[in-house]
C-alpha cells in the first residue's frame, strides 16, 4: 500500500478501444493488488479488475481537452484506455501502477496474498495432486534400461535441473559428472519421455562445450548409452533446435554442438527454432497489428506475415513431428539448444502430444507442463517478467507451445479431451502470478521460497473446474485420439489465434468455434429438458388432484390462468419430441385461436434471434441467448420446429 499516490480517481472514463467514441464513466482504484474500474452509468454495477502482476506496461500520454490518457497494456494481451481528468492524478496513477506492476522481491508477488476459503491441510494437499514419480511409472521407468539417480539431489551437479532424474542404466556417476562439466550450466543429457512400445526415448539437454575441437570422453559414454538403451536402433539422432549459424557462432564462443566424428552412431539435425529475442520481437509486432482499430483485410494480412508469428509457431512443430517420427520408428533423440530450458521444452513438449494421448487429455496436458517446463527449469519468471528485471531476458517461450497445442487442436479437434478455454486459462495464470506453480525459476529456488507451504496450486484448481474446461467434441474411442498424431504444416492449416489474442474485443465481430457452438446448444437443451420435467410435474400433480377435465380432443381448466390443449394421448408420448409437441400452453382468452396462428414461422424466429443478438448476446463469444430464440420462452411452439431447426 505505500506504493500508491492516489487510491481513487472519479470520474474516469475508460475508452473502447476499437470504437474509440464509446466510453464508460466510472471511478479508478488502486488497491495493493488489483486495479479496479467501477462504472457510474447505466444504473448497473459493472466492475473491471486487473491484477498488478498482469501489467505489462503503463504509458501516461500528452494531456488532451478532455483529460489525461493512461494506457494500459496486459500479459494477457488485455488493453485499457484511461482517460483521466486532471494531469496529477494521472501523474501519480502512473507512477503508482509502475511500482506496483513491477516487484522487486518475490514475497511481493500475489500468490503470497492470495488467500481462498481454504483450510491449511487441503491447501497441502493441493500440491500432491500431480506425482511425476507416478508419470514416469506409467511410462514404464524405471526398468533394465533406465534408471533413477540421485546424482544432483542437492542440486551440485546442475542447480537447474531437477533434483531426481533418469539416466542409462549403464551409466556411473563419475560418467554423469564428466558429462555435466562438459555441458551449458551443467545440463548432462537426462531422460525427459520413454515410448515403451518400442522402447525408443526423448532425452534433453544443453549444448555441449565443444568450441572448435574440444571434446569430452565421458559425454561420449553418456551419448553411448543412451544408444544402448535402446535395442532396436543402431543409430540415434541428435536434434540442435537453433539455426546452424547460431550454433557456429557459440562455437566461436567455446560452445557449439556435437561433433559427428567424434559421437559414434548419431545423426545430427538443426531445427532452425530462432531465439528468445528474435520471438519477442515478433510477438510485439503482431500484437500491434491486432491492435489497429480498422485495418483492411489486406493490411492485417500484411502485419501478420511480417511479423513472423506464424512462421515461428511452425518451425517448432516442425521440430516436434520430427522427433515424433523419429520415436515412433524406434529411433532415440537428444535435443538441445543453447541452454535447454527454452526451445528444448518446446519441442520436447510438442512431440510427447503428438506421440502419447495421455497428453492430450486435461490431467495429461498439466503433468506434461509440469514435467518438460517447470520440474527440467523453465525460466518462468525472467521470460514472463514476474520481477523487474532485464527486459531483454522476456520472450513469449511458453506462449508458443500453447498456441502449437491449440493449433494442433484446429486439426484435430475430436482429438483433444480439453478445449480452448483450458489452455487460455493456464496462460492467463502463468503471468499472473496468483499460484505458485510458476514462480522462480527453477525447482531449487521453489524449495527455497517454500511455495509448497505458502501458496496454492493451479493444477488443483484447474481439475476441480474441469467441466468448464472439457472439449464437448472429444471422443476416446476416435482414431485420432489414439495413437501418433500427424498432423500438417502446409501453410493454408494455420490460423491466427484470436481467441487469445483479441478476446478482449468485443466490439469486434464475433468469430467462433464449433466447440463454442456446441456447448450453446447443450446448455439450451438442459434448459429444454428442465422445462419438460417442471410441465410433467405440474400434469401428474394436476391429475392426482383431479381438477381438470380431459378428451381426446381438447382440454380446458376453468378458474386457470393457463389451459392445456392436446392433439392426442399423452399416454402415447414417449419422447421429448412427442410429448412437447403434443400440447400448447395458451392463455384462455386465445383458445379459439387457430392453431396455424400459433406457429411461429421462420420469419418470427429470426426476428426473436436478431431482437436477443442485439440486446442481450455476449458480444464476445458471439453467441445470442439462446434461451430467448426458444419457443418456449415464446409461450407457443410449433409441432415440427424440432426440425426446422
Amino acid at each position: 500500500m505505500e506504493h500508491i499516490r492516489l487510491p481513487k480517481v472519479e470520474k474516469v472514463r475508460l475508452l473502447d478501444r476499437v470504437f474509440t467514441k464509446r466510453s464508460r464513466l466510472g471511478t479508478l482504484y488502486l488497491t495493493a493488488t488489483h486495479t479496479i474500474f467501477v462504472e457510474s452509468e447505466g444504473g448497473m454495477r459493472n466492475e473491471t479488475w486487473v491484477l498488478h502482476s498482469l501489467v505489462f506496461s503503463v504509458e501516461k500520454q500528452a494531456t488532451t481537452p478532455s483529460g489525461s490518457p493512461l494506457l494500459i497494456h496486459c500479459k494477457n494481451f488485455q488493453v485499457l484506455h484511461f482517460v483521466i481528468p486532471q494531469e496529477r492524478e494521472c501523474h501519480d496513477v502512473h507512477v503508482s501502477l509502475l511500482r506496483l506492476s513491477q516487484p522487486e522481491h518475490y514475497d511481493e508477488l500475489y500468490c503470497f496474498s492470495y488467500k481462498p476459503n481454504v483450510d491449511e491441510k487441503e491447501r497441502r494437499q493441493e500440491w500432491d495432486f500431480l506425482d511425476l514419480k507416478a508419470e514416469y511409472t506409467r511410462m514404464g521407468i524405471p526398468n533394465s534400461l533406465w534408471k533413477r539417480s540421485l546424482v544432483n539431489q542437492h542440486y551440485k551437479v546442475s542447480d537447474t535441473y531437477p533434483a531426481e532424474l533418469f539416466v542409462p542404466e549403464s551409466t556411473t556417476p563419475s560418467v554423469i559428472t564428466g558429462s555435466s562439466k562438459f555441458r551449458s550450466r551443467g545440463r548432462f543429457p537426462t531422460l525427459s519421455y520413454y515410448y515403451k512400445e518400442n522402447r525408443a526415448a526423448i532425452c534433453r539437454s544443453s549444448q555441449p562445450l565443444s568450441g572448435f575441437s574440444a571434446r569430452c570422453v565421458e559425454d561420449e559414454q553418456m551419448l553411448e548409452a543412451i544408444l544402448r538403451s535402446n535395442p532396436h536402433s543402431d543409430f540415434m539422432y541428435v536434434v540442435d533446435t537453433r539455426p546452424k549459424l547460431n550454433a557456429m557462432a557459440n562455437r566461436a564462443a567455446g560452445k557449439g554442438y556435437e561433433n559427428e566424428d567424434n559421437y559414434s552412431h548419431i545423426k545430427f539435425q538443426f531445427a532452425a527454432i530462432e531465439n528468445i529475442h528474435v520471438m519477442r520481437n515478433s510477438q510485439q509486432k503482431m500484437l500491434e497489428v491486432c491492435e489497429l482499430r480498422s485495418p483492411s483485410m489486406s493490411y492485417f494480412l500484411e502485419g501478420l506475415e511480417s511479423s513472423g508469428w506464424l512462421k515461428h509457431i511452425k518451425a517448432v512443430l516442425d521440430a516436434g513431428i520430427f522427433i515424433a517420427k523419429a520415436v515412433a520408428e524406434g529411433v532415440s533423440v537428444l535435443v538441445h539448444c543453447s541452454d535447454g530450458w527454452d526451445r528444448t521444452a518446446q519441442v520436447c513438449s510438442v512431440a510427447c502430444v503428438l506421440l502419447d494421448p495421455y497428453y492430450r487429455t486435461i490431467r495429461g496436458l498439466m503433468v506434461l507442463i509440469e514435467k518438460d517446463w517447470v520440474s527440467f527449469g523453465h525460466k518462468f519468471s525472467h521470460r514472463c517478467n514476474h520481477l523487474n528485471g532485464d527486459p531483454k531476458e522476456v520472450s513469449p517461450v511458453i506462449d508458443q507451445f500453447l498456441e502449437c497445442v491449440w493449433q494442433l487442436m484446429e486439426q484435430f479437434p475430436c482429438a483433444f479431451e480439453f478445449n480452448e478455454r483450458f489452455l487460455i486459462t493456464i496462460h492467463s495464470h502463468i503471468y499472473s502470478c496468483q499460484y505458485g506453480n510458476f514462480i522462480d525459476n527453477n525447482q531449487r529456488g521453489r524449495a527455497e521460497l517454500l511455495l509448497c507451504e505458502k501458496t496454492h496450486s493451479l493444477w488443483h484448481y484447474l481439475w476441480t473446474n474441469r467441466t468448464d474446461y472439457t472439449n464437448l467434441l472429444y471422443r476416446p474411442d476416435h482414431s485420432h485420439t489414439q495413437g501418433l498424431l500427424r498432423p500438417s504444416t502446409a501453410p493454408c492449416w494455420f490460423k491466427f489465434w484470436r481467441g487469445l489474442y483479441n478476446r478482449f474485443d468485443r466490439g469486434m465481430h464475433p468469430r467462433q468455434s464449433v466447440e463454442d457452438y456446441l456447448r450453446a446448444i447443450q446448455e439450451e437443451t438442459e434448459q429444454l429438458e428442465e422445462l419438460l420435467a417442471s410441465h410433467k410435474q405440474k400434469i401428474s400433480q394436476l391429475k392426482e388432484k383431479q381438477v381438470w377435465n380431459c378428451t381426446p380432443k381438447s382440454a380446458t381448466l376453468n378458474k386457470s390462468p393457463t389451459a392445456w390443449v392436446f392433439g392426442h394421448d399423452l399416454g402415447l408420448a414417449n419422447t421429448p419430441q412427442d410429448y412437447m409437441s403434443s400440447f400448447l400452453t395458451i392463455s384462455p382468452c386465445h383458445l379459439k385461436t387457430p392453431r396455424s396462428s400459433l406457429t411461429l414461422s421462420p420469419q418470427d424466429l429470426n426476428k426473436t434471434y436478431d431482437s436477443s443478438h442485439s440486446n442481450g448476446s455476449d458480444q464476445e463469444s458471439g453467441i445470442a441467448d439462446l434461451s430467448c430464440r426458444s419457443p418456449f420462452r415464446e409461450s407457443t411452439r410449433d409441432q415440427d420446429s424440432d426440425n426446422a431447426v
